[in-house]
C-alpha cells in the first residue's frame, strides 16, 4: 500500500477529506518519530508498540572488494505485534 492508498483508505473510513487524513497520518507519524528518538516507547493497545533499538559499532566486510570496515553504532526503529494482532494475521495458531 502506498501513501496515497493509505491516506485515500483513512479518509474513505473516517469520512473525512483527504487532506484532514493526511494531516492527521503526518502527526501520527511525525509524534511517533519524536517519542522514540527521545527513548520513550510508544505502545497502541491491540497493534503493537514502537521502540528504538541500539546496534553497536561493529566490523563490516564489502562483498565486492573483501575489505573490512567499521560500522558505527546507530539507533533503529524497532516495532513489537501485540498478541491481539498476532492472533489476526495467524488465526491457526
Amino acid at each position: 500500500m502506498t501513501k496515497a492508498e493509505l491516506i485515500d483508505a483513512v479518509a474513505k473510513v473516517a469520512d473525512v477529506s483527504k487532506a484532514d487524513a493526511e494531516r492527521t497520518l503526518g502527526a501520527f507519524f511525525d509524534q511517533l518519530v519524536d517519542a522514540t528518538k527521545t527513548g520513550d516507547k510508544v505502545a497502541w493497545p491491540g497493534f503493537g508498540s514502537f521502540t528504538t533499538k541500539v546496534r553497536a559499532a561493529r566490523t563490516v566486510r564489502n562483498p565486492q572488494t573483501g575489505a573490512s570496515m567499521e560500522s558505527p553504532a546507530s539507533r533503529q526503529m524497532k516495532f513489537t505485534a501485540s498478541s491481539t494482532l498476532k492472533a489476526i494475521l495467524n488465526p491457526n495458531k
